[in-house]
Protein backbone atom coordinates (compact mmCIF):
# COMPACT_ATOMS: atom_id res chain seq x y z
CA UNK A 1 0.00 0.00 0.00
CA UNK A 2 0.96 3.28 -0.87
CA UNK A 3 3.63 4.63 2.10
CA UNK A 4 7.03 7.08 2.93
CA UNK A 5 12.02 12.96 4.11
CA UNK A 6 16.94 17.45 6.76
CA UNK A 7 18.15 20.53 5.11
CA UNK A 8 22.11 20.23 4.67
CA UNK A 9 24.03 23.07 6.52
CA UNK A 10 27.26 22.72 5.76
CA UNK A 11 27.86 26.25 3.42
CA UNK A 12 30.07 28.04 5.98
CA UNK A 13 32.16 24.89 6.21
CA UNK A 14 32.51 24.43 2.27
CA UNK A 15 35.28 27.20 1.52
CA UNK A 16 37.40 25.48 4.26
CA UNK A 17 37.76 22.50 2.61
CA UNK A 18 40.86 22.14 0.46
CA UNK A 19 40.61 21.88 -3.33
CA UNK A 20 41.91 18.13 -3.55
CA UNK A 21 39.70 17.21 -1.00
CA UNK A 22 36.68 18.41 -3.06
CA UNK A 23 37.56 16.78 -5.77
CA UNK A 24 38.74 12.98 -4.17
CA UNK A 25 35.32 11.07 -4.24
CA UNK A 26 35.84 9.22 -1.02
CA UNK A 27 36.50 12.68 1.15
CA UNK A 28 33.27 14.25 0.20
CA UNK A 29 29.69 12.67 1.41
CA UNK A 30 27.30 11.59 -1.00
CA UNK A 31 25.08 14.82 -1.98
CA UNK A 32 21.49 14.93 0.04
CA UNK A 33 18.62 14.70 -2.42
CA UNK A 34 15.62 14.76 -0.30
CA UNK A 35 13.13 12.36 0.66
CA UNK A 36 12.82 9.59 -1.39
CA UNK A 37 8.35 8.98 -1.40
CA UNK A 38 7.65 5.16 -2.04
CA UNK A 39 4.30 4.04 -3.04
CA UNK A 40 3.26 0.48 -3.27
CA UNK A 41 1.39 -0.14 -6.32
CA UNK A 42 -0.79 -3.14 -7.81
CA UNK A 43 0.24 -6.57 -6.33
CA UNK A 44 -0.94 -9.23 -8.74
CA UNK A 45 -2.12 -12.53 -7.62
CA UNK A 46 -0.52 -15.28 -9.97
CA UNK A 47 -3.62 -17.35 -10.60
CA UNK A 48 -4.46 -19.42 -13.96
CA UNK A 49 -6.95 -18.53 -16.82
CA UNK A 50 -7.28 -15.08 -15.43
CA UNK A 51 -5.06 -13.68 -18.17
CA UNK A 52 -5.10 -9.63 -18.38
CA UNK A 53 -3.46 -5.98 -19.66
CA UNK A 54 -3.72 -3.02 -17.90
CA UNK A 55 -2.66 0.97 -16.91
CA UNK A 56 -2.12 1.81 -13.48
CA UNK A 57 -2.13 5.57 -12.26
CA UNK A 58 0.01 6.59 -8.91
CA UNK A 59 -0.52 10.08 -7.66
CA UNK A 60 0.91 11.36 -4.52
CA UNK A 61 -0.30 14.65 -2.97
CA UNK A 62 1.25 16.39 -0.16
CA UNK A 63 0.23 19.49 1.32
CA UNK A 64 3.50 21.98 2.55
CA UNK A 65 3.65 24.29 5.40
CA UNK A 66 3.01 26.64 3.43
CA UNK A 67 -0.52 25.47 2.40
CA UNK A 68 0.64 24.30 -1.41
CA UNK A 69 0.46 20.77 -2.91
CA UNK A 70 3.16 18.93 -3.90
CA UNK A 71 1.73 16.20 -6.85
CA UNK A 72 3.77 13.72 -8.09
CA UNK A 73 2.70 10.51 -10.14
CA UNK A 74 3.89 7.72 -12.12
CA UNK A 75 2.20 5.29 -14.32
CA UNK A 76 3.12 0.86 -14.22
CA UNK A 77 2.16 -1.38 -16.82
CA UNK A 78 1.08 -5.04 -15.30
CA UNK A 79 -0.55 -8.00 -16.81
CA UNK A 80 -0.99 -11.74 -15.62
CA UNK A 81 -1.05 -14.50 -18.37
CA UNK A 82 -3.22 -17.90 -18.51
CA UNK A 83 -0.51 -19.90 -16.44
CA UNK A 84 -0.63 -17.38 -14.28
CA UNK A 85 2.53 -15.65 -14.58
CA UNK A 86 2.82 -11.82 -13.45
CA UNK A 87 4.30 -9.14 -14.70
CA UNK A 88 4.77 -5.87 -12.77
CA UNK A 89 6.73 -2.44 -13.23
CA UNK A 90 8.34 0.13 -10.78
CA UNK A 91 8.68 3.91 -12.03
CA UNK A 92 9.97 6.89 -11.04
CA UNK A 93 7.54 9.22 -9.43
CA UNK A 94 7.78 12.89 -11.31
CA UNK A 95 6.17 16.12 -10.83
CA UNK A 96 3.00 16.61 -12.38
CA UNK A 97 4.22 18.86 -15.28
CA UNK A 98 6.39 16.14 -16.50
CA UNK A 99 5.99 14.77 -20.14
CA UNK A 100 6.22 11.73 -21.31
CA UNK A 101 6.51 8.29 -19.52
CA UNK A 102 8.16 7.81 -16.27
CA UNK A 103 11.23 6.30 -16.57
CA UNK A 104 11.17 2.37 -15.81
CA UNK A 105 13.25 1.48 -12.49
CA UNK A 106 12.58 -2.33 -12.39
CA UNK A 107 10.27 -5.23 -13.72
CA UNK A 108 9.05 -8.40 -11.59
CA UNK A 109 8.41 -11.48 -13.41
CA UNK A 110 6.75 -14.46 -11.48
CA UNK A 111 6.37 -17.78 -12.55
CA UNK A 112 3.66 -20.02 -10.00
CA UNK A 113 4.47 -22.84 -11.54
CA UNK A 114 8.45 -23.09 -11.46
CA UNK A 115 8.19 -20.44 -8.66
CA UNK A 116 11.28 -18.36 -10.52
CA UNK A 117 10.81 -14.74 -9.23
CA UNK A 118 12.78 -12.48 -11.54
CA UNK A 119 13.56 -8.73 -10.99
CA UNK A 120 15.01 -7.43 -14.16
CA UNK A 121 17.25 -3.78 -14.57
CA UNK A 122 16.74 -1.95 -17.80
CA UNK A 123 19.45 0.22 -17.20
CA UNK A 124 22.39 -2.19 -16.12
CA UNK A 125 20.43 -5.39 -18.10
CA UNK A 126 20.86 -7.77 -15.13
CA UNK A 127 18.41 -10.06 -14.20
CA UNK A 128 18.47 -11.13 -10.80
CA UNK A 129 16.82 -14.30 -10.40
CA UNK A 130 15.19 -16.75 -7.12
CA UNK A 131 12.96 -19.84 -6.75
CA UNK A 132 11.02 -19.30 -4.08
CA UNK A 133 10.03 -22.21 -1.62
CA UNK A 134 6.44 -22.71 -1.19
CA UNK A 135 4.66 -20.09 0.97
CA UNK A 136 3.14 -21.62 4.34
CA UNK A 137 -0.03 -20.84 5.40
CA UNK A 138 -0.46 -18.19 7.80
CA UNK A 139 -3.39 -17.68 10.20
CA UNK A 140 -4.25 -14.07 9.53
CA UNK A 141 -5.18 -12.14 12.82
CA UNK A 142 -7.51 -9.35 13.32
CA UNK A 143 -6.06 -6.06 14.92
CA UNK A 144 -8.43 -4.40 17.50
CA UNK A 145 -6.34 -1.00 17.06
CA UNK A 146 -8.05 -1.33 12.91
CA UNK A 147 -11.73 -0.32 12.41
CA UNK A 148 -12.90 -1.90 9.69
CA UNK A 149 -16.10 -0.44 7.32
CA UNK A 150 -17.43 -1.95 4.57
CA UNK A 151 -18.06 0.30 1.85
CA UNK A 152 -20.38 -1.97 -0.39
CA UNK A 153 -20.06 -2.44 -3.68
CA UNK A 154 -19.06 0.11 -7.16
CA UNK A 155 -18.53 -1.23 -10.80
CA UNK A 156 -14.86 0.38 -11.52
CA UNK A 157 -13.57 -0.20 -15.18
CA UNK A 158 -16.71 -2.49 -15.96
CA UNK A 159 -15.44 -4.83 -12.90
CA UNK A 160 -17.54 -5.20 -9.76
CA UNK A 161 -15.51 -4.31 -6.96
CA UNK A 162 -15.84 -4.72 -2.98
CA UNK A 163 -14.85 -1.92 -0.57
CA UNK A 164 -13.49 -1.64 2.56
CA UNK A 165 -12.15 1.23 4.55
CA UNK A 166 -9.36 0.47 7.38
CA UNK A 167 -8.99 3.03 9.91
CA UNK A 168 -6.03 2.79 12.37
CA UNK A 169 -4.49 5.46 15.04
CA UNK A 170 -0.72 5.91 15.52
CA UNK A 171 -0.42 6.51 18.80
CA UNK A 172 1.36 9.90 19.63
CA UNK A 173 4.67 8.61 20.65
CA UNK A 174 5.25 6.50 17.63
CA UNK A 175 3.89 9.00 14.75
CA UNK A 176 6.81 11.05 14.91
CA UNK A 177 4.32 14.82 15.74
CA UNK A 178 3.63 14.14 19.14
CA UNK A 179 0.14 13.60 18.70
CA UNK A 180 -2.06 11.08 17.54
CA UNK A 181 -2.03 10.55 13.48
CA UNK A 182 -4.79 8.36 11.71
CA UNK A 183 -4.42 6.68 8.99
CA UNK A 184 -7.11 5.72 6.28
CA UNK A 185 -7.26 3.24 3.81
CA UNK A 186 -9.98 2.64 1.13
CA UNK A 187 -9.43 -0.70 -0.77
CA UNK A 188 -11.99 -1.58 -3.95
CA UNK A 189 -11.05 -5.00 -4.36
CA UNK A 190 -11.98 -7.39 -7.85
CA UNK A 191 -13.00 -10.95 -6.83
CA UNK A 192 -13.50 -11.69 -10.75
CA UNK A 193 -9.38 -10.99 -11.27
CA UNK A 194 -8.40 -11.04 -7.72
CA UNK A 195 -6.86 -7.72 -7.58
CA UNK A 196 -7.27 -4.44 -5.90
CA UNK A 197 -8.75 -1.74 -9.04
CA UNK A 198 -8.53 1.44 -6.15
CA UNK A 199 -6.48 1.75 -3.03
CA UNK A 200 -6.55 5.31 -1.71
CA UNK A 201 -4.41 5.91 2.03
CA UNK A 202 -4.50 9.12 3.63
CA UNK A 203 -2.01 10.36 6.30
CA UNK A 204 -1.50 13.21 7.68
CA UNK A 205 2.17 12.92 7.62
CA UNK A 206 2.63 12.28 3.76
CA UNK A 207 -0.52 13.28 2.11
CA UNK A 208 -3.00 11.24 -0.06
CA UNK A 209 -1.79 8.48 -2.57
CA UNK A 210 -3.57 6.75 -4.83
CA UNK A 211 -3.32 3.47 -6.67
CA UNK A 212 -5.70 3.04 -9.40
CA UNK A 213 -6.45 1.07 -12.56
CA UNK A 214 -7.44 3.17 -15.57
CA UNK A 215 -7.25 0.67 -18.66
CA UNK A 216 -7.80 -2.84 -18.57
CA UNK A 217 -7.88 -5.36 -21.34
CA UNK A 218 -8.78 -9.39 -20.50
CA UNK A 219 -7.11 -10.85 -23.26
CA UNK A 220 -3.71 -12.66 -23.32
CA UNK A 221 -0.73 -10.71 -23.20
CA UNK A 222 2.17 -11.41 -25.80
CA UNK A 223 4.96 -13.78 -24.37
CA UNK A 224 7.65 -11.02 -24.65
CA UNK A 225 5.65 -9.46 -21.93
CA UNK A 226 6.23 -11.86 -19.50
CA UNK A 227 9.89 -12.79 -19.94
CA UNK A 228 13.17 -11.14 -19.92
CA UNK A 229 14.27 -9.34 -23.40
CA UNK A 230 17.27 -10.47 -24.90
CA UNK A 231 20.25 -9.31 -23.82
CA UNK A 232 19.96 -9.62 -20.23
CA UNK A 233 22.70 -10.91 -17.94
CA UNK A 234 21.35 -13.61 -15.99
CA UNK A 235 21.80 -14.01 -12.17
CA UNK A 236 20.71 -16.94 -9.92
CA UNK A 237 20.27 -15.61 -6.32
CA UNK A 238 18.66 -18.53 -5.36
CA UNK A 239 19.78 -19.37 -1.61
CA UNK A 240 22.19 -22.75 -1.29
CA UNK A 241 20.15 -25.34 -0.30
CA UNK A 242 21.09 -26.69 3.39
CA UNK A 243 21.22 -30.73 4.72
CA UNK A 244 20.71 -31.06 8.11
CA UNK A 245 23.28 -33.72 8.45
CA UNK A 246 20.82 -35.11 11.96
CA UNK A 247 17.35 -35.24 9.83
CA UNK A 248 18.40 -35.29 6.63
CA UNK A 249 15.97 -32.20 5.94
CA UNK A 250 16.94 -28.89 3.81
CA UNK A 251 15.96 -26.12 4.31
CA UNK A 252 16.20 -22.81 2.28
CA UNK A 253 14.77 -19.11 3.20
CA UNK A 254 13.86 -16.81 0.71
CA UNK A 255 10.61 -14.05 0.53
CA UNK A 256 7.56 -14.86 -0.73
CA UNK A 257 5.45 -12.82 -3.28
Amino acid sequence: MPHKYLAIAALLAVGFVPLNAQQSDSSQPPPYYGISVHIDGVHITPIADSPFTAEVLIRSEQSMPDGTVVTKRTMNLIGRDSRGRIHNERRFLVPETYTGPPRLLEVHLFDPETRLSTYYDPITHIARQQVLPKPSSVASLSNPMVKVEDLGTDVIKGLVAKGIRRTFTVPAKLSGTNAPVEIVDEYWYSDDLQINLLVRRTDPRTGVQTVEISTIQREEPPPSFIEVPQGYKIVDETPPVRTTPAQGSVTASSPTP
